[in-house]
């Protein structure tokens, strides 16, 4: 019977850990075993629109400690579309796919990389959460939560972001 407790203790000591990885200042593969291993997603910020019906955007730093892998898309929960999108020399253009290399880190932030989102649902408001999900191109994927910040509030929050 001793021997049960035990077992029970040592199941829900565990269980505690994998609660930890999923929090949101550091979601990564480990707190979800269908995603690719070594990735792990960062910083995880919507940032809403300044006017009302424009998109938001969705703003993080993505991790690989395992193999490379191509980004191939990403949906946020509560937006119809989104997109990824890279500023460069004052345009926006579409990024169709990106190969993230082993060791490396790509951080999507404001003047840079980053995944616009379109037709927010009114519920989304600052100071909530939702859900951003990455696909690769074989298929995996890797979801983390998205803190919800006002325009502009983001550049305040995060200075290594910009």
């Amino acid at each position: 019977m001793k021997f049960a407790s035990y077992v029970m203790v040592a199941a829900l000591a565990l269980t505690g850990c994998q609660e930890k990885a999923a929090t949101p200042s550091g979601s990564s593969s480990e707190a979800n075993p269908d995603t690719k291993p070594g990735l792990t997603l960062t910083l995880g910020q919507l940032s809403l629109p300044a006017v009302k019906g424009n998109p938001g955007a969705a703003y993080f730093t993505l991790t690989n400690g395992g193999n490379a892998v191509t980004l191939a898309a990403a949906s946020v929960a509560g937006a119809a579309k989104a997109e990824m999108h890279e500023t460069s020399g004052g345009s926006m253009t579409p990024i169709a796919s990106l190969t993230i290399k082993a060791g490396e880190a790509v951080a999507f932030a404001r003047g840079g990389k980053h995944v616009m989102v379109f037709e927010l649902d009114p519920s989304i408001v600052a100071g909530s959460k939702t859900e951003i999900t990455l696909t690769f191109a074989d298929g995996d994927k890797l979801s983390a939560p998205l803190e919800v910040v006002a325009p502009g509030q983001m550049a305040m929050d995060h200075g290594e972001m910009h």
